[in-house]
């Protein structure tokens, strides 16, 4: 089966939602709460491309997809629905605006015009500075193909513009999703 537009995926491990930890070997539940978009599962494993796709991502890749894809939420009656892209039992289609980064075997990778940036501890300064991240800089992490052109490397410093942060958790640490037009130098 292929979508004309769309990549069809599954909720990596078949999961909607990532809202469960083990500690102990028991398995808990840290948020009941569907609207939590960070309990939202961001994993998607690719089934499909869209039909005359031929970019690099192949069936079995990973999307880093929207919090929306598969989450529920309730209509004006209060009945419990899927979101837009559900298409069927656990496939669910992701347009190319839906996902941030792609992952082929251990890689992840940016996608269009998105890139990522992992938050610094605050520097030293004479300035008392009561924050537990660098205001607007930070490490590039994953950048696009736009910012390796004008030279910007993994793991350069870099600065961006005010509330561009878009908070992910990925391979256990925190990043921000970001557009590639909101860095605004290599420092």
């Amino acid at each position: 089966m292929k979508s004309p537009f769309s990549f069809i995926v599954q909720p990596q491990d078949n999961k909607r939602y990532n809202n469960t930890k083990k500690i102990g070997g028991i398995e808990f539940v840290v948020s009941t709460s569907e609207e939590d978009y960070e309990s939202a599962n961001r994993e998607a494993v690719v089934l499909s491309t869209p039909i005359g796709y031929c970019g690099e991502i192949e069936p079995g890749d990973t999307l880093l997809v929207h919090h929306n894809v598969f989450k529920f939420y309730n209509d004006i009656k209060g009945r419990r629905k899927s979101g837009k892209s559900f298409l069927k039992e656990n496939l669910f289609l992701v347009d190319n605006d839906q996902f941030f980064l792609y992952k082929k075997i251990h890689q992840w990778y940016a996608h269009d015009k998105y890139c990522f940036v992992e938050p610094i501890p605050p520097k030293e300064s004479i300035i008392l500075k009561p924050l537990k991240e660098e205001p607007l800089v930070a490490k590039m992490i994953y950048p696009n193909s736009k910012l390796s052109q004008q030279g910007v490397k993994t793991g350069d410093l870099v600065s961006f513009k005010p509330d561009s942060e878009y908070k992910f958790t990925l391979d256990g640490k925190k990043l921000y999703r970001m557009y590639d037009h909101q860095i605004t130098m290599v420092l």
